[in-house]
């Protein structure tokens, strides 16, 4: 079985036995990954359901890709720049490509809900504390809103200016 899988923002062809070099991902060699983004999955001529297919893959080694060199040059200006740069890369051992199996995370969602009904008589119990703190931002709250009531009543009208005087009509100087 195939798979295409995004990682890095690349997208690879693999199949179990495969060896590739991805960019860096979080592990030591020896841990296992499971690369999620599966994009297309199938084998031979036929297509499966990529929603369903899991790719898991050991880490074999973290490394550094081939040096890339970065020169800048402009011309009769006498400006060269030269630097390096090596990629941090992950090669990856495809050790699995099939179907997930879902039965283990419906079992680790079962403890949640066990463990939501203690959270909810925990948080009936919590407004009950929090009650005695509510009343007290409301009580402040009355007197605030009759202030800011009688501070409209309080404000002046802003005083108008006089109209601008015109100007005298100019002496006609003609003769």
């Amino acid at each position: 079985m195939f798979a295409i899988v995004r990682t890095g923002g690349k997208q690879y062809r693999v199949a179990a036995g495969d060896k590739i070099s991805v960019e860096k991902l979080a592990g030591e060699a020896g841990d296992t990954v499971t690369l999620g983004d599966v994009l297309l999955a199938g084998e031979g001529d036929s297509i499966a359901d990529a929603a369903k297919v899991t790719v898991s893959a050991e880490i074999i080694a973290q490394a550094k890709s081939e040096k890339v060199i970065v020169f800048k040059k402009r011309r009769r200006h006498n400006y060269r720049r030269k630097a390096g740069h090596r990629q941090q890369m992950t090669l990856l051992r495809i050790t699995d490509v099939g179907e997930g199996k879902k039965a283990p995370a419906k079992k680790a969602a079962a403890p949640k809900k066990e463990v939501a009904p203690k959270a909810e008589s925990e948080a009936k119990a919590a407004p009950a504390k929090n009650a005695p703190a509510k009343k007290a931002p409301a009580a402040k709250a009355a007197p605030k809103t009759e202030a800011a009531a009688k501070k409209p009543a309080a404000k002046k009208a802003p005083a108008k200016k006089a109209p601008a005087k015109k100007a005298a009509p100019k002496a006609d100087d003609s003769k």
